[in-house]
């Protein structure tokens, strides 16, 4: 494939890869040819996880018997018999995995559990990999969750972190949520500042996109059968009630989402378009006039466009440029830098991680002002200003939509979904589930029915090549 690629005879890259093997940047394991780094982050987090495994639990034997009863009396919640089951397995396990969709309960789990050890004087840190789904956390649980990169002290001017081995976290207890987002490269590093004495419990929906560094750390732990896995199934009464969540499970299963029948009410929407020209009217009538008019929502602050892809015209770039006509066409005064203008009121998205201005990728704000005499742009990220210099607004692009993989780890009001056959490439169920299942109160699909059906029916095309899941099995039950 490299020499189709490249237009390069095959012993050329042969003898490159000879090459680079020698200078260590390349490493050959069987039929496999890894990325050096990446090899050995692989190689630690194995090792590490087992570490952590192999310990005693930091809050010794606890009497579920009784605590579950406390738990309930103190949270007013009745656990239902999978959840009393699953906080069971939770407290008898060192390392664990609790896994599962939408409305099954991973979240008052979480709580449950947190409820338990903390009146134990367990000590517990939070983690996610994002700013949006750390600040998420915090509102979920009532105790402060950071991102990993400031849970592990990232100091840009050395570009390390802080914490690590020698400089381990202080704390019993690890939860770290959003654990589909997390590459191997980030895991290595978090488990590496784990000392032996911490327990670690890794939440996330296996059923979303994977990470978009390399690997697939959640599923390669579930697949392992070496850490303990709860996955909760069962959808909750309350939940029941949403059709958000519904369709995401029914989209999990391969069958296609359900409309609500005609003139009844409904958070989730599915409207058909004939094809591509059809679904763009659609798209931007429902965006800038339906749900604005019909439910109230603010086209700009609540509602989110999602799209598989960046380019084309139904991907991220042209919408937003469409968008931006339509919802902000007048403000003043506007800059053009990098092929984007920008102008007060946009909608903007951070794109790359910026340490020092303590803004991270996939973080969106609004622009409140813009000074050309100072060259300066000023965004609202959750109620801070952020200046950025004219010269630096290639970290920003608009976001009235965003790809489906950004919006991973964040949640929003109102989410409208195209789906056309001009995103084959990338029409898969996880893709579609993710998107889905990003929205609060609202999720509107505009689909082509042969798009739908094809990213329903899709699993996974891309398999991702890695060997946590054998690592991890390596020498396990005996060492075990």
């Amino acid at each position: 494939m490299a020499s189709k690629l490249l237009d390069i005879p095959p012993p050329i890259i042969e003898q490159g890869i000879v090459d680079e093997e020698r200078e260590d940047n390349l490493v050959r394991e069987e039929a496999l040819i890894y990325l050096t780094p990446l090899q050995r982050a692989e190689q630690g987090c194995a090792a590490h996880l087992k570490r952590l495994l192999r310990g005693p639990l930091p809050w010794g034997r606890i009497a579920v018997a009784r605590a579950l009863p406390w738990v309930e009396a103190q949270t007013g919640l009745t656990l239902a018999p999978s959840q009393r089951a699953a906080i069971a397995t939770l407290l008898e396990s060192k390392v664990a995995v609790l896994t599962g969709g939408p409305g099954v309960g991973k979240t008052t789990l979480v709580k449950s559990l947190l409820r338990i050890l903390r009146a134990k004087g367990v000590s517990v840190l939070l983690a996610a990999p994002t700013g949006r789904a750390a600040k998420r956390l915090t509102e979920t649980t009532g105790q402060e969750a950071k991102t990993i990169h400031r849970l592990l002290e990232f100091d840009p001017s050395a570009y390390r972190f802080k914490r690590d081995a020698e400089h381990p976290l202080d704390a019993a207890l690890l939860v770290l949520d959003e654990a589909s987002m997390l590459d191997t490269v980030l895991m290595n590093q978090l488990l590496r500042a784990l000392p032996d004495a911490a327990a670690l419990l890794i939440v996330g929906d296996v059923d979303q996109l994977p990470s978009v560094g390399p690997g697939a750390v959640l599923a390669d732990l579930i697949a392992s059968g070496v850490v303990p896995t709860v996955r909760l199934t069962e959808i909750f009464r309350q939940a029941l009630s949403s059709q958000i969540i519904v369709n995401a499970h029914r989209i999990n299963r391969a069958e296609v989402p359900r409309a609500p029948a005609k003139g009844e009410t409904s958070d989730f929407y599915l409207i058909e378009a004939a094809d591509a020209e059809d679904l763009a009217a659609k798209l931007y009538a429902t965006v800038t006039q339906r749900i604005p008019q019909r439910l109230g929502f603010d086209p700009v602050e609540d509602i989110q466009v999602l799209t598989p892809m960046n380019r084309g015209a139904l991907g991220v770039q042209a919408i937003n440029v469409d968008l931006q006509q339509r919802l902000n066409p007048d403000a003043q005064p506007r800059v053009q830098r990098f092929g984007t203008t920008y102008a007060p009121g946009d909608k903007v998205l951070q794109r790359v991680n910026n340490y020092d201005k303590e803004v991270f990728n996939g973080d969106i704000g609004r622009i409140r002002a813009i000074d050309p005499e100072q060259s300066l742009v000023k965004v609202d990220v959750d109620g801070r200003l952020v200046e950025y210099d004219f010269s630096a607004l290639d970290e920003l692009s608009l976001a009235y939509a965003v790809s489906i993989h950004k919006a991973q780890g964040s949640e929003y009001p109102v989410v409208v979904i195209p789906l056309a056959m001009q995103h084959y490439q990338l029409l898969e169920r996880n893709l579609l589930y993710t998107g889905v299942t990003r929205g609060k109160q609202l999720v509107v699909l505009i689909a082509e029915p042969k798009a739908l059906r094809i990213a329903v029916g899709r699993r996974q095309a891309q398999q991702r090549i890695t060997r946590l899941a054998e690592r991890l099995r390596e020498g396990w039950s005996s060492a075990a």
